[in-house]
């Protein structure tokens, strides 16, 4: 279940002045400090989003900062349909995918069940036109080829199966595992679809980030670091964390095999390091960078903006039980029986 605010968002009409552009100027006016907790830290509690058009990366040849003409018009919405629609009946590209859940994407009836960003990220004042910013193209490093080599051989183990074979083969967001995309990372990236908003609750031993997609909690220890075995590789890593000034600095490692990011397996020894600010009273900059020199050529990373959501979340139940799951075998299995 989710909470969506789409039609707050139908009011930017051509020659009004961007929403985001209107932000920078608000942010710059009057003085602000940095809430802080009982123990002296910056306050990073609450419900945050970090929904957002800017995409994940740069179009090639693009440069990094949109103009606020740019944004004025990426952001315009049209009637009842969002900037950045999710059904295909609002203007959204049709899927070219063969399978089932391919064809059916964006066939929903209306908008309510997408939340795919209305606004671009503005950070240190520039609508970015990524959300990756190092290397200083916007786009992800190319691969080793250990790394390559690594995607190729799970591709040629996954060819020996169908892909509804068995319920290990269907995706980990599919099986409520963890969730599709990388909500809750890391690094915590938006998920281009819905659910893109987080629960952040801190002491003075751990903070804690619930996302809201797949309900899924991370758990940060503060301290000196007391690591997990090279073997123990969990869901979300082994993360800890420390405070640099009104910065949270979060390194983690042992990240799971299975949980890969934009499609790609960590190796063994990856690393993300992490940082929450808080800038303002409405925005915590969050920015991740990825260091694996076993499967990319060069550390790599970027900013996302975190607003302030000032909505509730709701439990994701993700099928509890796993019911569709079973339904989703059983029709397989039916379709063999049929030849199919």
């Amino acid at each position: 279940m989710k909470r969506i605010l789409l039609f707050s968002l139908l009011t930017i009409t051509p020659g009004v002045v961007s929403t985001a552009a209107a932000q920078v100027a608000a942010s710059d006016t009057g003085t602000w400090e940095v809430p802080r907790t009982s123990d002296g830290h910056p306050n990073l509690q609450g419900n945050w989003t970090n929904v957002t058009l800017t995409p994940f990366q740069r179009r090639l040849g693009r440069g990094p900062i949109f103009t606020w003409e740019e944004v004025e018009d990426i952001e315009r919405v049209t009637e009842e349909c969002p900037a950045n629609p999710g059904t295909v009946a609002c203007g959204r590209r049709q899927s070219q995918g063969q399978s089932n859940e391919a064809r059916l994407s964006g066939q929903e009836y209306n908008e309510v069940y997408w939340d795919r960003g209305s606004r671009i990220a503005i950070v240190n004042g520039e609508p970015r036109t990524s959300l990756v910013t190092r290397p200083s193209n916007g786009r992800r490093p190319p691969l080793t080829r250990e790394g390559e080599q690594r995607i190729r051989e799970y591709r040629e183990f996954r060819t020996q199966f169908g892909q509804y074979d068995h319920p290990e083969l269907r995706p980990l967001g599919e099986r409520c595992v963890v969730s599709f995309g990388s909500s809750a990372g890391p690094p915590m990236t938006p998920n281009t679809a819905y659910n893109n908003n987080y629960t952040i609750v801190q002491n003075a031993d751990h903070v804690m980030i619930l996302a809201e997609m797949v309900h899924d909690v991370r758990i940060i220890r503060l301290g000196e670091p007391r690591p997990l075995s090279k073997d123990n590789r969990p869901w979300f890593g082994d993360s800890w964390g420390r405070w640099e000034g009104n910065t949270l600095v979060v390194e983690t490692t042992n990240l799971h095999p299975a949980q890969t990011f934009q499609g790609i397996p960590p190796s063994e020894g990856m690393k993300v390091i992490e940082s929450f600010t808080r800038v303002d009273e409405e925005t915590i900059l969050y920015e991740f960078t990825i260091e694996d020199p076993r499967t990319y050529t060069q550390p790599w990373g970027g900013e996302i903006p975190f607003k302030k959501f000032d909505d509730m979340l709701y439990e994701y139940s993700c099928h509890e039980g796993n019911y569709a799951l079973s339904a989703v075998l059983s029709g397989a299995r039916y379709q063999e029986r049929n030849g199919r």
